[in-house]
C-alpha cells in the first residue's frame, strides 16, 4: 500500500526576520487549508495511507476536521520536542518504515532538517517560511498530485525525480553538518537570534544554487551567474573590499549591497577552507555551528543531496501516460 508522508513545521514563516525586515508570517491555519487541499491531490492520485509528524499546533489533525479522506492517516509514533530535531527523527522514521515520498511544509530550514533524517525518499518541499529557495511556490492540490505519482509508482521515480546537491562542512575528514543551499561564514563567536540579516559581519558565502529572481544569500550570487538545482557545481563568494559589489535580496523587503572580493565555482568534491576563524558558521539561513580558533573546518559540495520531486517532469510524464485521461 503506497503511503505519502507529511512534515509540516509549525514554526516556519516567524523567524526575526518579520522584526528586521518585512518577512510577512505564515500562520499555521493556512498551513492547515494547505494540507487538506494535499490530502485531495493526494487521494486522487490513488494513495491510500498517509503518515505525519505530529506537532504541538496539530496541524494534520485540523485538517482532517474539515475534510473527508477515505485513506488511512496517522502519526508517526514519536514524542515531539518542538525543535527542528522534530522534522529529522519523522524523516528517519518514515525512511526506515518503507513510505514513497514526503511532502514538507516549511522554508529552507525545515528541508534542511527533513535531509538530515533522509535523503532516500523522494521530497517534495512547499514553501511556508521565510528564505524558500529549495522549497517550491506551488498549489498544494499540485503538489499532491506528484507526490501520490511518485510514491505509487504510476510515475517512475527516474522521470520524475532529481538528485540534489548539499554542501559538507567537513572536520579532520568528518562530516560534522550539512547545507541544502547555503553556508555562509558570519564574524562572530555565538548562534545568538540564528537569522542571517547584517551582511557587513558575513566574509564568505558558499551556494548549491543561485538565480537573479531568488531571495536570501543565493540571490547575491545570482547577480553573478546562475546555477539550477540540477547543476552538479556551486560557487564560492569571499565578500569584502574588490572590484564589484552586488545589491541583492537578502531577506523580504531587505536589499544590501555588498563588496565581492572574490568569486570561483565550486567542482564536486573540492573543499573550500573556512577562513575567518573564529567564526559562526549559518546553515541555509541560519546560525548552527560555532567554530573556534582552534578549529580547521572545510566547505565541500557533495551530490549526496536529497532526492527531489520535480513536479513539472512528474506532471508531464503522467500526461504522457494518459493517467487522469479516460475513454467515456
Amino acid at each position: 500500500m503506497a503511503a505519502v508522508g507529511i512534515i509540516a513545521n509549525p514554526i516556519s514563516g516567524k523567524d526575526i526576520r518579520r522584526l528586521v525586515a518585512h518577512g510577512s508570517v505564515f500562520d499555521n491555519q493556512e498551513k492547515v487549508r494547505i494540507v487538506r487541499r494535499m490530502f485531495m491531490g493526494l487521494q486522487a492520485a490513488g494513495i491510500e495511507r498517509v503518515v505525519y509528524m505530529p506537532d504541538g499546533y496539530a496541524i494534520v489533525d485540523r485538517a482532517l476536521r474539515g475534510c473527508t479522506v477515505s485513506m488511512n492517516v496517522s502519526a508517526v509514533p514519536m514524542t515531539i520536542e518542538n525543535n527542528q530535531d522534530d522534522s529529522t527523527r519523522a524523516g528517519e522514521w518514515m525512511d526506515a518504515n518503507g513510505v514513497g515520498a514526503v511532502i514538507v511544509l516549511g522554508g529552507d530550514g525545515t528541508c534542511r532538517a527533513v535531509a538530515k533524517g533522509t535523503t532516500r525518499i523522494p521530497l517534495l518541499p512547499i514553501s511556508t517560511g521565510t528564505n524558500n529557495v529549495f522549497p517550491y511556490m506551488i498549489e498544494a492540490t499540485v503538489a499532491g498530485l506528484a507526490a501520490g505519482l511518485i510514491a505509487a509508482g504510476v510515475v517512475p521515480r527516474a522521470e520524475g525525480t532529481y538528485r540534489s546537491c548539499r554542501l559538507e562542512v567537513v572536520e579532520k575528514d568528518e562530516v560534522i553538518d550539512t547545507a541544502l543551499v547555503d553556508v555562509a561564514v558570519y564574524n562572530d563567536l555565538f548562534v545568538a537570534s540564528r537569522a542571517i540579516w547584517d551582511m557587513s559581519k558575513v566574509t564568505q558565502v558558499f551556494l548549491t544554487r543561485c538565480r537573479p529572481d531568488s531571495i536570501g544569500l543565493s540571490s547575491i550570487g545570482g547577480q553573478l551567474l546562475t546555477i539550477t538545482p540540477q547543476d552538479v557545481k556551486g560557487l564560492h563568494l569571499v565578500l569584502g573590499n574588490g572590484s564589484r559589489t552586488v545589491t541583492a535580496a537578502i531577506a523580504p523587503g531587505l536589499l544590501q549591497t555588498v563588496g565581492i572580493a572574490g568569486s570561483e565555482e565550486m567542482p564536486l568534491g573540492a573543499s573550500f577552507e573556512v577562513t575567518a576563524v573564529p567564526c559562526v558558521l549559518a546553515l541555509d539561513g541560519e546560525r548552527e555551528v560555532e567554530v573556534r580558533k582552534d578549529r580547521k573546518v572545510f566547505v565541500r559540495l557533495s551530490d549526496q543531496g536529497p532526492l527531489v520531486i520535480d513536479v513539472a517532469k512528474t506532471m508531464a510524464a503522467a500526461q504522457k501516460s494518459g493517467v487522469f485521461v479516460k475513454t467515456v
